[in-house]
């Protein structure tokens, strides 16, 4: 099975991580469908309350991208995913007791600050126990294993919670809490040899860490880097953004499916995701990347045409409606298992050791900034009978995608885009070179 040779082939360090991700997506899956209700209908806040609330975090995270990358360069990425994990443990304890407002707002708060860092900080962890050629089947199987742990917590989570017993909604939030405690114990056990501060010889400072001269000015001045910046935006307000939010407000009022349905759709997405991910990593494996993204891209057009149908066949046919809705959800999540192995690799590929978590911090700032346009974007158009251009829009921005990732391609070596990954003596050298060249003098320029 591919799923098990997977598994075995990676570095002890590298299940360790894969490990504590369950553990944190299944306390996550807990509580993630059930944060408007508890404030709403356990805590009696008004939902628009709720609503300001729920966008603290983004917010909050958004803020804190730009200077997590500068500490995860100065200290090291593990330190950072331990603080991060620890504050998410004071977050969920706080919303456990949240019967006023600035308790959840500062709950929220320190939940958005631990979202901001630790993705970038575990991305760049990877990249320190994970060689080259086994990252981009780290970033599936971890996304396998987010989906599956999500899938878990919320059916855990549905069996449990009930509005008339408060109680019930604040056991989940302590056992998400508790749940934390897995990767900050193989964090500071087993992985504490790991992900540690870039020691640079005689340029080091006091701690062993490279000073770093330019910052983000450095990264930016990567002609691939800004390329896979935008490229991130694009897939993230046309994909994500677009899943949680618009895809629940089409599917509700236009194509008039019932909540049932829609709570099918979104169990379809993730079955696809866990089935599918080791079959697509098994063929992208030795492939260029950015053709992975064209076929995401062609995949998502196709997602999102069929959704637009089901608004059509709304009015007249709402089973027809629930099953193209359904088909549309199952369709977007097998594009996703052609994206999330591969733009992260191609990050930290590309990324020098001393800037890291810049790199990883400046690829998940455009996916929080989609996260916060995006869904005002389908508020406008949905909201104001434009929901045909939605879904318009939203083919034309997979081709918008598709035009930008041909232009990233041309920027990338073939060792960053993926090329002999599975087998690095196939690498074209010659050729690997002289792009390098080229990305040198355009830096320059």
């Amino acid at each position: 099975m591919p799923s098990a040779s997977m598994f075995r082939d990676l570095p002890r360090p590298a299940k360790w991580m894969l490990t504590s991700l369950v553990f944190d997506f299944v306390g996550t899956g807990l509580i993630m469908p059930f944060a408007v209700v508890y404030l709403h209908e356990v805590r009696d806040f008004s939902l628009q309350t709720a609503g300001v609330l729920l966008a603290l975090p983004a917010i909050v995270g958004l803020l804190a991208v730009g200077p997590g990358g500068v500490l995860i360069d100065r200290f090291g990425a593990r330190r950072v995913v331990i603080a991060a994990v620890s504050l998410e443990i004071v977050a969920q304890v706080l919303m456990a007791n949240a019967l006023t407002v600035p308790v959840a707002a500062t709950s929220l708060v320190c939940s958005g600050l631990a979202t901001g860092v630790i993705f970038p900080a575990v991305q760049a962890m990877v990249a320190t126990v994970m060689p080259t050629h086994q990252r981009q089947h780290y970033f599936g199987l971890s996304f396998t294993l987010l989906n599956l742990g999500l899938g878990i917590g919320g059916m855990l989570g549905g069996a449990v919670v009930d509005v008339e017993r408060p109680g019930t909604f604040e056991r989940i939030y302590y056992i998400d809490a508790v749940t934390f405690l897995i990767p900050l114990m193989l964090y500071l056990g087993p992985l504490r040899r790991y992900g540690g501060p870039v020691a640079h010889g005689a340029s080091s400072g006091d701690d062993g860490a490279m000073p770093v001269s330019g910052g983000y000015r450095l990264v930016l001045r990567d002609p691939a880097m800004r390329l896979l910046v935008v490229l991130g935006f694009v897939t993230a307000f046309i994909g994500y953004a677009q899943f949680g939010v618009g895809f629940q407000a089409f599917s509700r009022t236009v194509a008039h499916i019932s909540t049932q349905v829609l709570g099918w759709a979104y169990a379809a997405n993730t079955a696809v995701i866990v089935v599918a991910q080791l079959f697509v990593l098994k063929f992208v494996a030795g492939r260029r990347r950015t053709r992975a993204l064209l076929v995401m891209c062609v995949l998502w057009a196709i997602s999102w045409s069929v959704l637009g149908v089901a608004g059509l066949a709304g009015e007249s046919n709402v089973v027809l409606a629930s099953v193209l809705v359904c088909v549309s959800a199952a369709i977007f999540g097998v594009g996703e298992t052609f994206l999330q192995p591969t733009l992260p690799a191609m990050v930290n590929d590309l990324a020098p050791d001393h800037l890291r978590g810049r790199y990883n911090s400046a690829s998940a700032g455009a996916f929080h900034i989609a996260e916060i346009v995006g869904p005002p974007f389908a508020g406008l158009l949905i909201g104001h009978a434009l929901a045909g251009w939605y879904a318009v829009a939203l083919v034309a921005g997979c081709a918008v995608a598709a035009w930008v990732t041909i232009v990233v391609e041309r920027h990338l070596s073939p060792k960053v885009n993926g090329v002999g990954v599975s087998a690095p003596e196939e690498i074209d050298v010659e050729g690997e070179m002289a792009l390098e060249v080229q990305r040198a003098k355009l830096s320059t320029e």
